[in-house]
């Protein structure tokens, strides 16, 4: 079974998480999938990635993480080879611009997918949530710059520390999403968007995404002692009892229990 559905027409490729089981969830499988195909279009010189998701009777455009494949305890959960960061840098390394279209909700490290797209065109049925705090998991300072970067620093203490879904209102005032279409027009106007990049000069386009990139990258760089600090704050948390706590009540399908250590 392959849990993504691929489609490249010229200089413009779709990806769609094809995970309905797990509401899309990103599944080891999933990520390799998906990681593969996107090695296929650049190797196919496509310009233009759509990601998207296969819809469900639930309106999730992806879970988030797969929780099961989560370590139990005493290791990093979202270390560098973790297969979430691996699919997150494909997108960011893709070449041209990678366009998230969502329908329906988004949840923990898929927002995180999202706010590593170049680009994020919404329906009105969007909305999108950052969650480890609800699981007690350390979230990594890649990722949390993702969402500084993005939607400016109080927005994203708001995100992380609620863990509260933000409606498609909210998230095109907040930068989430560049911009809302109706459910019917969506599709219709992302391919507007595509074609219009396509028609301009690909190298132009590309190096425009590698410059904007790098020099996002360097306003936030930090020295290695911070880094240090920053890693063995989150050590603290995923030696922790909540952590443990969090994955068990998730595969337990219970509320959690936690007590601050």
């Amino acid at each position: 079974m392959s849990f993504i559905v691929g489609e490249i027409n010229g200089k413009i490729a779709s990806l769609s998480l094809n995970n309905e089981k797990k509401l899309n969830a990103l599944s080891s499988e999933v990520v390799n999938d998906a990681v593969a195909f996107i090695k296929e279009c650049k190797e196919k010189k496509v310009l233009v990635l759509l990601l998207k998701a296969q819809a469900n009777k639930h309106n999730v455009w992806s879970a988030g993480h797969d929780v099961s494949e989560l370590p139990i305890g005493r290791r990093d959960p979202l270390g560098y080879d973790d297969s979430l960061e691996v699919l997150l840098r494909s997108v960011k390394e893709f070449p041209g611009p990678v366009i998230g279209v969502v329908r329906g909700s988004v949840w923990g490290a898929a927002c995180d997918l999202i706010m590593t797209c170049d680009l994020v065109y919404a329906d009105k049925t969007s909305t999108f949530a950052i969650t480890p705090a609800k699981l007690g998991v350390p979230y990594n300072p890649s990722g949390i710059q993702h969402f500084v970067n993005r939607i400016g620093l109080n927005m994203a203490k708001e995100m992380f520390f609620t863990a509260q879904p933000v409606d498609c209102a909210i998230a095109e005032k907040w930068g989430i999403v560049n911009r809302i279409f109706e459910v019917e027009e969506l599709d219709a106007k992302v391919m507007e968007v595509a074609q219009k990049i396509c028609a301009n000069a690909p190298l132009a386009v590309q190096v425009s995404k590698q410059q904007i990139n790098m020099l996002s990258d360097s306003m936030s760089a930090m020295n290695p002692v911070t880094f240090e600090l920053l890693q063995g704050l989150r050590r603290k948390v995923y030696d922790s009892h909540d952590y443990a706590e969090g994955i068990a009540s998730f595969k337990e399908k219970r509320k959690p229990v936690y007590t601050g250590e």
